[in-house]
């Protein structure tokens, strides 16, 4: 068995060299289990020291030109050649028992993707607060969080991997993709609950509440159109770390 860990990078000199630091040490748990693993950087047209720093750090490095978090994300998994993959954000850090959870629902034979929990590091009561409630909203509709998704290599591929007309919400349109399949193929797609991914908060600190309320607002009123046009979604892509 091998797992190719995915991490599109933005401009994350600061954050990635921990993030690449938690992957390795979480991996022992594959390790232990006789599994093979790689990760890979996807550079996503970064101006700091991303690539030079994943390299650095002896890991695979690729580069996407279109800044946009779909293609990253399909860049990375093209270049994979695990059994299976595993997306992880260039600001979190996954621990030794989420990697376990995940080798325990590979090993059961009836999942073919899944996600987790997440837990945002630094933040006030009230982004807790939004915090817990996505990750209500996750276990019940089984959408996996774009900080951290797992599957199986070929079912990904043959769904078409990540809905490049997205901006945002790619990952929750891949979740209702997977779960369509796995309902024919009589299999699960599971949200792991024991050991939440820990991620960075800073978006809470970088951007203004009316920021988000207005994008909220505008892209109900737009009926999602949003979501496929970049401008609208600065607040994912202006690099502000």
């Amino acid at each position: 068995m091998k797992v190719s860990v995915v991490i599109p990078a933005f401009n994350e000199e600061r954050l990635l060299p921990l993030t690449i630091q938690s992957v390795r040490q979480a991996a022992e748990s594959f390790v232990k289990r006789g599994w093979d693993y790689e990760i890979i950087v996807c550079d996503n047209n970064s101006t700091d020291g991303t690539s030079q720093i994943a390299a650095g750090l002896g890991v695979k490095v690729v580069f996407e030109p279109v800044n946009h978090i779909a293609k990253a994300r399909n860049t990375g998994a093209r270049s994979a050649c695990g059994d299976w993959l595993i997306f992880i954000d260039a600001d979190s850090q996954p621990s030794a028992d989420l990697f376990d959870d995940v080798a325990d629902a590979i090993l059961s034979g009836k999942v073919i993707a899944g996600g987790a929990t997440v837990r945002l590091d630094n933040v006030p009561k009230s982004a807790l607060i939004v915090n817990q409630f996505w990750n209500f909203i996750s276990v019940t509709m089984k959408w996996m969080a774009g900080s951290f998704i797992f599957c199986r290599a070929d079912v990904f591929r043959t769904i078409g991997g990540f809905n490049e007309e997205l901006f945002v919400s790619e990952e929750i349109d891949l979740s209702k993709r997977i779960k369509k399949l796995a309902k024919s193929m009589k299999m699960k797609v599971v949200i792991l609950t024991s050991h939440p991914l820990i991620t960075s908060g800073r978006k809470v600190y970088l951007y203004k509440k009316r920021e988000y309320f207005w994008f909220i607002l505008k892209t109900l009123f737009l009926f999602g159109a949003t979501i496929k046009d970049r401008e609208s979604c600065n607040i994912w892509y202006d690099g502000k770390r």
